[in-house]
């Protein structure tokens, strides 16, 4: 404003100088006489310069307005400085703001695209699991329908076999029957042969002739002693007194017969052998061999039963053979795949984990090798994880440490019923690991996690596979069978360690974790107290 209040002075003050000078020129120009032509020439020149004048008040007025638009805008330019300042600290934040939030979905997202990975993979696995255990109970159920098939074909056969054995029972009843008949027969022949005798000997005409007799019979009875005691002195004659007592003998003898073929019947319906083909190859045995004392038979069978129920008794009482493998303490038994069957640590791992050796002794009756051990923190599910699943490939498991980095581990020839020693091994400082079967190296690698380290604090969980941590667990990944010995160190056990374990030596320094340390048995899980592995099962 100043500025164009000067310029509206200065303007006001050259025309006015304008004009004074032109009157004062007219004057000097009136004065003097016969200047017309100069005076024309004048007022031409002073056109010119009034013409000169305004186009320099023109311009002066153009570059004053210029100079004070310029002032306007230094002055007022530090506002606008503070005004595009605070506008940029603005921007700033709120695009500070937005990073925040837009890296906070990101990973938000990214957890949520895992876990849909996860999911998906899951499914997959689960889908691939039942279209093969569909396959399998359809090939089951086929071979089922062929077994009851040829169960019912053979139960046929076993009724027609029962039928013939029914009858060849029946055939050896009565053959035994007329056997019996037979002996009862001849007893009653050799007790009338005993009462003519008895009746001879009473006469003491006979005695003398009869004496040879008397022994022959006597001999024929029981070997009786060739030497004859004198007659008491008025009693009965001694050789009738035992001519008696045989012929009571023979009746006990013939009582005692007819008890065995009895038990003898009895024993040969219960083991299956039908009685009519014994009978003729024992018909055919007592022909060839001489026929014995029926009190020596007696005594002879007798000392056969005595010396069977000793050997029994023996085979009981035989002390149990020592054991080799004395190292492993204890030993859980996983009956089924049941989510109810687990067994927990608490608490986990105290300390963050660089190296890890677990070792233990596995048997199981399955087609597969289930989860043996998983832990998982708030953050991730699978922070170590030696997972199976009933899916294919059974040969193999998962060795997981940090979801999703894993390494297959081979474990078919595990899959036998019978016990087998297995060790996995791992050492962030290379990212190696090491899986040993039975002694021998059955994997190893390098790369796997290098720098890693397992956090602390998490749920630590023998036989189930932990979708969520504590829980998430799914029947086809459960354990079944036995475990026993099973130690985990804080760092790599060398391979003369793993070896020692194997073959019974005391377990290296430095376990953090073994079966006692179980702080809790879930579901049908049991745990036996077995010091060597050989008396666990």
């Amino acid at each position: 404003m100043c500025v164009a209040l000067g310029m509206l002075g200065t303007r006001k003050m050259l025309s006015i100088f304008m004009i004074l000078a032109a009157v004062c020129l007219q004057g000097t120009l009136v004065q003097q006489p016969g200047t017309a032509e100069r005076r024309k020439l004048f007022f031409e020149r002073f056109r010119r310069l009034e013409e000169q004048f305004r186009r320099f008040q023109e311009v002066t007025l153009t570059r004053l307005q210029e100079i004070a638009g310029n002032y306007n805008v230094s002055h007022d330019i530090d506002a606008k400085f503070e005004q595009l300042l605070s506008k940029h600290q603005g921007l700033e934040s709120a695009a500070n703001e937005s990073h925040t939030a837009t890296q906070e979905e990101l990973s938000h997202l990214k957890a949520l695209v895992k876990k849909l990975q996860n999911k998906s993979k899951k499914q997959d696995l689960k889908l691939g699991a039942l279209e093969e255990a569909l396959s399998e109970r359809d090939r089951e159920k086929a071979a089922e329908m062929q077994q009851e098939r040829a169960l019912l074909a053979n139960l046929t056969q076993e009724v027609e076999s029962h039928r013939e054995d029914t009858q060849a029972v029946h055939a050896g009843q009565r053959i035994l029957q007329k056997a019996l008949e037979s002996l009862q027969d001849a007893l009653k022949n050799q007790g009338s042969k005993l009462d003519e005798l008895e009746q001879q000997l009473k006469s003491p005409v006979h005695n003398e002739v009869l004496l040879p007799n008397r022994l022959t019979a006597a001999q024929l009875l029981n070997r009786v002693p060739e030497e004859q005691e004198p007659e008491a002195a008025g009693g009965q004659n001694p050789t009738v007194k035992k001519i008696h007592g045989k012929h009571r003998q023979r009746k006990k003898l013939l009582q005692e017969s007819t008890r065995l073929a009895a038990q003898s019947q009895a024993r040969g319906l219960q083991s299956g052998s039908p009685p009519g083909q014994e009978a003729p190859q024992q018909q055919e045995a007592e022909a060839e061999q001489p026929p014995l004392p029926e009190p020596q038979a007696l005594r002879q069978q007798q000392a056969v039963m005595d010396k069977a129920s000793e050997e029994q008794e023996a085979q009981s009482e035989a002390p149990r053979k020592p054991g080799t493998i004395c190292n492993v303490d204890s030993m859980l038994f996983f009956p089924n795949a049941s989510t109810e069957n687990f067994a927990t640590f608490t608490p986990g791992f105290q300390a963050g984990l660089l190296e890890l050796s677990l070792c233990s002794w596995v048997s199981t009756g399955a087609n597969y090798l289930g989860t043996i051990l998983s832990y998982a923190t708030e953050d991730n599910d699978n922070k170590l994880v030696l997972h199976g699943r009933d899916a294919a490939p059974r040969n193999s498991i998962h060795f997981v440490i940090g979801d999703p980095a894993f390494r297959e581990l081979p474990v078919g020839r595990i899959l036998d019923g019978k016990w087998h020693h297995i060790c996995v091994i791992w050492s962030s400082i290379q990212g190696r690991y090491w899986f040993y079967v039975d002694r021998r190296l059955a994997s190893m690698g390098s790369k796997f996690q290098k720098g890693y380290e397992i956090p602390p604090k998490g749920s630590l969980v023998l036989g189930q596979e932990q979708d969520t941590m504590g829980g998430g667990f799914e029947p086809s990944e459960s354990f079944v069978g036995y475990l026993a010995g099973l130690a985990i160190w804080d760092r790599a056990l060398s391979p003369g360690e793993v070896s020692g374990i194997a073959i019974g030596r005391g377990l290296p320094r430095g376990t953090i974790f073994t079966l006692a340390n179980v702080s809790a048995l879930h579901g049908a899980l049991q745990k036996v107290n077995c010091t060597c592995l050989e008396h666990c099962l």
